[in-house]
């Protein structure tokens, strides 16, 4: 099963947000049940990667924002990300009846400075790149997660389009 990124926010969004490993588990069963095959772990890891990358899926942790850990052992969640248009793949379906994870809601101010912190990364490695196609990229990704979540990224985007001027 090669899932896309938006595939990856679908399987994520039936549980509110997963782990990397629950995330793993819950693509390798779903593969297992389209057509009976493994899951290959590099195309998976380039997968969630990219998607992270692309801002379809974010990469939260709930004890460094101050919030009540909704995994057993504090470990992040990877959520449906500002970008992302979640797409369930069919043998994905049933997922929450078989593995043994709770929904879980977090919270979306803290989520919002998660995504704003990854964003502001981004832009700075763009910036120091000269990379004139990821500074758009971004400049439209910046609009995204401000209808996403309670954050302001004007000045980051003034700073991106400075930038794509020079």
């Amino acid at each position: 099963m090669d899932a896309t990124a938006d595939e990856l926010a679908g399987v994520v969004d039936l549980f509110g947000g997963l782990t990397r490993e629950e995330l793993e588990r819950a693509l390798a069963e779903a593969a297992y049940r389209a057509d009976g095959q493994a899951v290959d772990d590099g195309a998976l890891e380039a997968a969630i990667d990219e998607a992270l990358e692309s801002f379809a899926l974010v990469r939260y942790d709930p004890g460094s924002q101050g919030e009540t850990s909704t995994t057993s052992d504090g470990e992040a969640l990877l959520v449906p990300g500002p970008t992302a248009f979640p797409a369930v793949p069919e043998p994905a379906e049933d997922l929450p009846h078989i593995l043994d994870v709770e929904r879980r809601r977090p919270d979306r101010e803290p989520l919002g400075e998660a995504a704003r912190e990854r964003f502001v990364a981004a832009a700075d490695e763009a910036v120091a790149d000269d990379d004139a196609a990821r500074l758009r990229t971004l400049v439209d990704v910046s609009y995204d997660i401000e209808a996403w979540a309670p954050v302001d990224l004007a000045d980051e985007r003034t700073r991106l389009e400075d930038a794509r001027e020079e």
